[in-house]
């Protein structure tokens, strides 16, 4: 028999969805890619965020449970320093940021999955804030994106849910809480995955 890949390792390695791994961060999605998911969290966990930086240029998040000032902060970047914005002639404001559990449809996974962007902190309101779809036990979302860099745009659309996916996702994610999925960990800079 001659060399073969699996369809299944082709799909996930050629994959646009930005699927790969723990995380569903809507930044690592391909120009044209989408993925699908279903939010299994109670509520996101909602906080600002501020990203530090090191001397030798290693990046880190630092979050926030309450808008920080200035000397909260600096208390909390120890040894790293703000990041400074886009033009350079400032540091980067603590953004608002929200993150919640998804059962990811393609893997078939539970993920946890940040938003940081404007514009689907405020989709996702608005999808949640609308009677026609605020059961999100009823919908799963689809979040798209287009461009590159400053250029990007997301989008995210509920569409309906298949019957049982509720039920399989609170199955994923219970087997995860049992695995010690705790994604309130996030928040002290820990492994929401692990405890160690």
């Amino acid at each position: 028999m001659g060399f073969t890949i699996s369809k299944k390792f082709a799909d996930a390695a050629t994959s646009k969805s930005g699927k790969g791994g723990a995380y569903l961060n809507p930044s690592k999605l391909a120009d044209g890619g989408s993925v699908k998911f279903h939010i299994v969290s109670d509520e996101p966990l909602e906080f600002w965020e501020v990203w530090g930086e090191s001397a030798d240029g290693q990046l880190k998040p630092f979050r926030f449970v309450e808008d920080p000032t200035p000397e909260d902060i600096e208390a909390e970047l120890g040894d790293f320093s703000r990041r400074m914005n886009r033009d350079g002639n400032g540091v980067e404001p603590a953004k608002p940021a929200m993150a919640f559990t998804v059962f990811n449809l393609e893997t078939e996974t539970i993920q946890l999955c940040q938003f940081s962007q404007k514009l689907l902190i405020a989709e996702l309101t608005s999808i949640v804030q609308d009677e026609d779809t605020s059961d999100l036990t009823q919908f799963d979302l689809k979040l798209s994106r287009q461009g590159l860099m400053l250029d990007t745009k997301y989008s995210l659309r509920p569409v309906p849910t298949k019957a049982g996916t509720h039920k399989k996702g609170l199955a994923a994610l219970a087997a995860a809480e049992a695995d010690g999925y705790d994604i309130t960990r996030l928040l002290s800079g820990g492994n929401p995955f692990s405890a160690e």
